[in-house]
């Protein structure tokens, strides 16, 4: 997904975007960050002191039950180490470790990283209070440590369908047999599964009377009456019932579902253009609009679904139904999706790189507060992404690549594997 003044794709890139730390809430976090610079040694007596300071500036003296899990790419014995060493400094601090059962306070202590720095984060709960978030961030050479084993997730990539003309979008319909359904500016097919390979059963026709905009793009959305929807820029078309199906098309700005639950926000798109408005129809709670984006991805939490909007105006941002928190700077480029893997926090964002080149990459993010976490390492394709798109069940998400070798527009299905 590149610049439009270089590549005419839908979502333009932004390369002097980088991750940079930016966590705010009310009273209950607190946002602490060390500006110095910390060795990452094996020795992590430093850090661990910095953290166990901060938590007893919480908790006072005392007993506490302190887990560690990681989601970095720290290897298992130096996420002991570094265990072994906070419980010590909270002792010397007149906090005792004990179990949860006897503990006046928990301390969960999640070991992350984003591209640039390795994150600790504390969260302290005592009684029915709120939790509280301490914060600890050293820099360090997470790159290439990032791309090992100990990666928690990683991403399963598997070709779809390779094609010469632009493919919009793809998506699988389950059953027996499967089906699958890929967008193409002029047509949509219908592809059935035989003998492990997909075989195209039926083409429809695209009908429209205006002219296609330059960047194109499209969605499709899996229906339950019926086997599916295709929204183009001013065109809904909507495919019939029963076998031999018929493709039925017609004029209208009618909002976009931005994924395949009937109750999530829809959002208006440009028919010129290749971005969403930012109107929003529902909203996100009370919020019925957003800054103008490429794309957009739900989170769903315990009490409400964060949305991560990737805006024309280069920054993400991060709408909860009451705010919205920027995220200024970013490595993303403007393609996010979001998919449910059961995983580490059991959803994951996934985002296109903005660098430009001849080709592109698809990495892993989970989102810890407001900061991106990078937990998988990147999935590689030949060529610059063109579409980025959650499938209608949220399980997987639709990659579409210009391989810059070969020409041709290849659909890929993405999802996540779990190290366990």
């Amino acid at each position: 997904m590149r610049r439009i003044n270089r590549n005419p794709v839908y979502n333009a890139r932004n390369p002097a975007m980088h991750i940079s730390v930016g966590i705010t809430r009310a009273s209950c976090l607190l946002w602490m960050l060390l500006q110095a610079g910390i060795a990452l040694a094996a020795d992590w007596q430093i850090p661990a002191g910095q953290l166990a300071q901060r938590i007893t500036g919480i908790t006072g003296p005392g007993t506490v039950a302190v887990t560690v899990v990681s989601r970095s790419s720290l290897s298992e014995s130096d996420v002991q180490d570094i265990r072994r060493k906070l419980v010590t400094e909270l002792a010397a601090y007149g906090v005792q470790s004990a179990a949860f059962d006897q503990a006046a306070a928990s301390v969960q202590v999640t070991l992350s990283e984003n591209l640039g720095s390795y994150l600790w984060v504390a969260e302290i709960r005592q009684g029915t209070s709120e939790p509280v978030v301490v914060m600890i961030s050293m820099p360090g050479e997470i790159g290439g440590a990032a791309e090992g084993s100990s990666i928690p997730l990683s991403i399963r990539q598997t070709l779809l369908l390779s094609a010469e003309t632009p493919i919009l979008d793809a998506t699988i319909i389950d059953g027996n047999p499967s089906y699958l359904v890929v967008l193409q500016p002029e047509k949509i097919g219908l592809y059935r599964m035989q003998n492990g390979s997909w075989q195209l059963e039926q083409s429809f026709a695209v009908v429209h009377v205006r002219p296609w905009p330059r960047d194109l793009r499209g969605r499709l959305i899996v229906r339950k009456d019926h086997l599916f929807d295709a929204y183009l820029p001013g065109v809904y078309c909507r495919s019939g019932v029963a076998a031999p199906l018929n493709l039925t098309c017609d004029d209208s700005d009618d909002p976009w579902p931005l994924t395949g639950n009937p109750g999530d926000p829809r959002a208006f798109f440009s028919g010129a253009r290749n971005f969403f408005t930012g109107a929003l129809s529902p909203g996100v709670q009370k919020q019925t609009n957003a800054p103008a984006f490429y794309s957009a991805a739900p989170l769903p939490r315990d009490k409400y679904t964060l949305w991560v909007f990737a805006g024309v105006d280069g920054r993400i941002h991060f709408l909860d139904g009451v705010s919205n928190q920027v995220l200024p700077q970013s490595t993303w480029g403007s393609g996010v999706a979001s998919v449910r893997s059961g995983c580490g926090m059991g959803w994951q964002i996934l985002a296109d790189s903005n660098e430009d080149g001849p080709t592109d990459e698809v990495r892993a993010f989970e989102i810890l507060d407001r900061e991106p976490v990078a937990v998988s390492a990147p999935s590689e394709f030949h060529g610059p992404l063109t579409a980025l798109w959650s499938d209608s069940y949220s399980t997987a998400i639709t990659a579409v690549s210009h391989n810059s070798e070969t020409g041709r527009y290849e659909a890929y299905r993405l999802s996540i594997d779990c190290h366990r």
